[in-house]
């Protein structure tokens, strides 16, 4: 089951709307899609860079989305759920991050730490994906979680206890992973084949920010900075993903160089509120809510993509997508109406 639009994908369009230029269609853009829901389109799995890129070509996409490859997961961070029956689903194991204390705590965990080198990246996706790209389709690249992984490798609660306590250790593991995630950004920003840069670290929930903005203006938004400014200096768009309330910070964000923000989680921020005040400066996109997705029918997709459209779109400035990813349990029809609507939406 595949959507019944023609593919026709316009990777130029899509990097205008996210420069805010005005443009006569309409886009849609997934940070991330679940492997079960490529299957289902793609009719057999995804296993292969081109089965990959015939799936996002299928789905209306104007972009494969590639990250580097590299070995950062950090080791025993996560609670594996395999333990947890009543978590389980379909067989699907989910990943739980250490809330009290994680591998790194001290100086001495830190030294014993053995963290990659931007050697050991392997960029070989970004090579092979000429081969396959069809017309129009262009590259985005993707990495995030600076402030993610420092705050997992520490646990969360002991995290917050170093803000105050041991804040030059922070400040270290901010650099090593800072400093390993920019070099990805230095490679997508000088590549000839990435057409957009993604970076992608939630620093919010839906009710206000996981730390202090003053610690996140101390810590987080210096590199994201950084980021911004390679984008800047190279004129590739710039999105960056975060879920939650942001009202605190949207100024940092949009002084760090962002084009463009995802997902403009619904039960977050009042996406009409968000354009009325920042539409002038940042493209946004998203905002169809998971839960909706997930629960509701086609006719209620088709109704809530139309409504975002007239309320948001506004000469450009809007692209369509979900209020954070599409998860495995979406309903597939769902998905499918959000995909059709945005792309036979007619712009008078």
């Amino acid at each position: 089951m595949r959507p019944a639009t023609k593919p026709n994908p316009n990777i130029e369009n899509f990097t205008k709307t996210l420069k805010l230029e005005k443009v006569n269609s309409i886009h849609i853009a997934e940070l991330g899609i679940h492997p079960i829901i490529k299957e289902k389109i793609l009719g057999r799995k995804v296993i292969t860079l081109r089965d990959d890129i015939e799936f996002w070509y299928l789905a209306g996409y104007d972009y494969i989305k590639l990250q580097p490859k590299i070995q950062f997961d950090p080791g025993k961070v996560f609670i594996q759920d395999h333990n947890m029956d009543n978590l389980q689903d379909n067989n699907i194991n989910r990943n739980w991050a250490e809330e009290k204390r994680g591998v790194i705590t001290s100086w001495e965990e830190l030294e014993k730490y053995q963290f990659p080198e931007k050697k050991d990246i392997d960029y070989s996706s970004f090579e092979e994906v000429k081969k396959y790209l069809p017309e129009g389709m262009g590259v985005i690249g993707q990495y995030g979680d600076i402030f993610t992984m420092v705050w997992r490798l520490m646990g969360f609660e002991q995290f917050c206890f170093a803000l105050y306590d041991n804040p030059k250790l922070i400040e270290e593991l901010f650099e090593k992973i800072g400093n390993l995630v920019l070099s990805m950004f230095e490679y997508f920003a000088q590549s000839d084949v990435v057409d957009v840069m993604w970076y992608s670290d939630d620093i919010a929930y839906a009710t206000g920010l996981l730390i202090s903005p003053q610690s996140l203006k101390t810590y987080f938004f210096p590199w994201l900075k950084k980021i911004g400014d390679l984008a800047k200096l190279y004129n590739k768009p710039l999105i960056y993903h975060t879920d939650g309330r942001l009202f605190e910070v949207m100024e940092d964000i949009i002084n760090s160089g962002v084009n463009a923000l995802h997902p403009i989680e619904p039960k977050a921020m009042d996406i009409v509120k968000v354009k009325e005040k920042y539409g002038n400066k940042l493209c946004l996109i998203g905002n169809i809510d998971v839960d909706l997705l997930s629960r509701s029918n086609p006719d209620k997709i088709r109704k809530n993509v139309r409504e975002n459209i007239e309320k948001v779109w506004d000469n450009g400035g809007y692209i369509v997508g979900s209020g954070n990813s599409i998860p495995d349990y979406v309903k597939l029809e769902n998905y499918i109406a959000l995909i059709e609507e945005a792309k036979n939406y007619r712009l008078e």
